[in-house]
C-alpha cells in the first residue's frame, strides 16, 4: 500500500481545494519520489547554537548541555532542518503503518494482488510552528539534588550513567521554555530554600516541597500550581507554610513573577486529579484565558489545553478543514451551512469541538477529567456557541452508547445517514496512549460516523494500532465487523520545535 497522491474522484470528501490551501501555508513543498508523496527540503549546513545563558562553570555547562539534548535535542538545527528530519520521520512511520495494512487486506482476500488495489494516500509537507522559541505554554519543573548537591534545586533531571546518581539542572538555557516559566522556578527554588521544610524526593524518605507548575496564556498572565507532600504535617502546620508561600509571590521576592492565580495541591500520590485531591485557589484568580482563532478559553489548573497555543491554532484550521471542506462558509470556506455531527472524543476543554462549531449542526464532546468538561461547558457558553454538548466519563463506557443513539436519531430523522445531513464526522484527539479498543471498536461499528480525524502526539505508538483496527477487514473475534475506513491524507504539523515530536492528523473515510 503506497503513500501516493491518489486520483481524485467524485465525491471524495478532501478536495482539490484543501490540498492547495495546505500546500500554500506549508514551509516546504511536495514531489513524488517512487510513488510516495515526499517533501523536498533544501538543507544547509549545521548551524549549532549556543545557550542564551551567558556564561557559566564548566561542570555546570556540561550538565546543562545534557539536559538540552534531553529535552530539547533538535536544538543545534536550525529551523529548516528540523522540520526535514520530522518530516521524514512521519513519512517512515506511515510507509509501516501502509506496509501493515496492506499485509492485513492481503491476507484476508488470500490475494498478494490485493495490496495494488488498496487506496492510497497523500503524506503533506509538515507544517511549521508560527512560534519557534519560548513556545510552551505549560511547564512542570522538578526537584531534586543539583550539580552542587543542593536538594533544593528546581529543573529538570538527568541521570549520571555512571554512578546512577540523579541530577536536577536549572532550565534558564531550554529554548523552548518562555522567560517567565523559568523566572517562576528561580523564584520557587529560592523560596523552597528559605524554607525550613526539607524536599520531597522520595515519598517514603519525607521532605514536602515537589514539583511546580507554570501556565501562561499570549496575554502573559500566568498561573502556578505548587505540589506538596503533607506527610504527617496537620492542616493548622500546613496553613503556616501557605502563608509564607503567598506572602512570598506576593509581597517578598516572587512578586516579580506577578502571578494571576497561585494553586496549592497537598498529595501523596505521585499524580492525582482535582476530585483526587483538590486544587487550592491560594491568591488570584481561579482560571487563565486563551484565544482559538476567535474563540474564548477558560483554563483551569488540571485541564488539557495544547502546549503551543500559535501552533495549535494551525492544527485546528487543518482539522476543520478536513473534517469540512464543503461546510466552512462561515468561518472563510467555500461551502454551504452546517453539515452534520461533530463527535469530539478526548475533547479536554472544548477548543476542537467550539472551533469547529460553526461547520457542523452539533458537537458532543467527550472527556475522562471532570474539570475539564466544566471548562468545555463555560467555554461553549462564554463564546454563545448552542449546538455544543459534552459529557464526563471514560469514553470506552460511555462512547459505544451515545454513538449508536447519534446514529438511530438520525436515521429516525432524515431517513438514512444518521447524524445530520453529513452524517457523523468524529474527531480523537487521545493521549500517547491511544483510544481504548472500545472506543475504536463502537466508531468502528457504526456505519452514521462516516470520516473519522485522528490526531495523534505519538503515531508509531499504540495509535497504530488503532490505525489499523479502523482500517483493517472485518474481524470478529476482535468484534471489528463495520465497514472498514481508508486513510486519505495525512499531515504533520510542528507542534514542539526543537524536539523530534510533532502532532500528526490523519484523516480516514468511508
Amino acid at each position: 500500500m503506497a503513500l501516493i497522491a491518489p486520483c481524485m474522484k467524485p465525491g471524495m470528501a478532501v478536495t482539490r481545494q484543501f490540498y492547495g490551501v495546505i500546500l500554500a501555508r506549508s514551509y516546504l513543498s511536495t514531489s513524488v519520489v517512487d510513488g510516495v508523496a515526499r517533501a523536498k527540503p533544501k538543507p544547509k549546513k549545521v548551524r549549532r547554537k549556543t545557550p542564551t545563558t551567558g556564561a557559566f562553570d564548566t561542570s555546570v555547562s556540561l550538565w546543562e548541555e545534557r539536559v538540552a539534548e534531553a529535552v530539547t535535542p533538535l536544538w543545534r538545527l536550525a529551523y529548516h532542518q528540523q522540520l526535514h528530519v520530522k518530516q521524514q520521520s512521519q513519512e517512515h512511520i506511515l510507509s509501516q503503518f501502509s506496509s501493515r495494512l496492506s499485509h492485513l487486506i492481503s491476507s484476508a482476500q488470500q490475494s498478494p494482488a490485493m495490496a495494488s488495489d488498496t487506496p492510497g494516500f497523500t503524506v503533506l509537507p509538515i507544517m511549521q510552528s508560527p512560534v519557534r522559541d519560548g513556545y510552551r505554554n505549560k511547564s512542570t519543573f522538578s526537584v531534586n539534588k543539583g550539580v552542587d548537591g543542593n536538594p533544593k534545586t528546581v529543573g529538570f533531571y538527568v541521570s549520571a550513567a555512571r554512578d546512577r546518581r540523579i541530577v536536577c539542572v536549572n532550565a534558564d538555557h531550554l529554548l523552548n521554555m518562555p522567560e517567565k516559566h523559568k523566572q517562576v522556578a528561580r523564584c520557587y527554588q529560592e523560596f523552597i530554600r528559605l524554607s525550613p521544610l526539607e524536599p520531597c524526593l522520595l515519598f517514603h524518605e519525607g521532605g514536602h516541597w515537589r514539583e511546580v507548575t507554570v501556565r501562561t496564556n499570549a496575554q502573559r498572565h500566568t498561573m502556578a500550581i505548587v505540589y506538596f507532600h503533607p506527610q504527617t504535617l496537620v492542616p493548622e502546620e500546613i496553613a503556616v507554610h501557605k502563608t509564607a508561600l503567598v506572602d512570598y509571590f506576593t509581597k517578598g521576592p516572587g512578586a516579580v513573577c506577578e502571578l494571576d492565580s497561585l494553586f496549592f495541591q497537598e498529595s501523596s500520590m505521585t499524580r492525582c486529579g482535582h476530585e483526587e485531591s483538590p486544587y487550592q485557589l491560594l491568591y488570584g484568580q481561579p482560571h487563565i484565558y486563551e484565544e482559538l482563532l476567535g474563540f474564548q478559553f477558560r483554563v483551569s489548573p488540571d485541564a488539557f489545553f495544547q502546549i503551543n497555543t500559535a501552533a495549535a491554532e494551525v492544527l485546528l484550521t487543518v482539522a476543520r478543514d478536513l473534517c469540512f471542506p464543503e461546510g466552512t462558509a462561515e468561518r472563510g470556506g467555500g461551502g454551504g451551512g452546517p453539515a452534520g455531527t461533530l463527535l469530539d472524543v478526548c475533547c479536554g476543554t472544548g477548543a476542537i469541538g467550539i472551533a469547529l462549531s460553526p461547520a457542523a449542526e452539533r458537537v458532543v464532546g467527550v472527556e475522562l477529567v471532570q474539570q475539564a468538561v466544566e471548562d468545555a461547558r463555560h467555554n461553549a457558553a462564554v463564546n454563545g456557541v448552542l449546538n455544543c454538548r459534552f459529557l464526563a466519563g471514560k469514553a470506552e463506557v460511555i462512547l459505544p452508547e451515545i454513538v449508536s443513539q447519534l446514529g438511530s436519531s438520525g436515521e429516525e430523522e432524515r431517513g438514512g445517514g444518521g447524524g445530520g445531513v453529513g452524517g457523523v464526522t468524529a474527531v480523537v484527539n487521545p493521549a500517547r496512549a491511544g483510544l481504548h479498543y472500545r472506543v475504536v471498536r463502537a466508531l468502528r461499528n457504526q456505519p452514521a460516523v462516516r470520516r473519522l480525524l485522528y490526531i495523534s502526539c505519538k503515531p508509531e505508538g499504540e495509535a497504530m494500532r488503532n490505525f489499523l483496527e479502523l482500517c483493517c477487514p472485518p474481524d470478529p473475534q476482535k468484534k471489528l465487523e463495520g465497514e472498514a475506513f481508508s486513510p486519505r491524507v495525512a499531515v504533520p504539523i510542528d507542534m514542539f520545535p526543537h524536539t523530534h515530536h510533532c502532532e500528526l492528523v490523519l484523516l480516514f473515510e468511508r
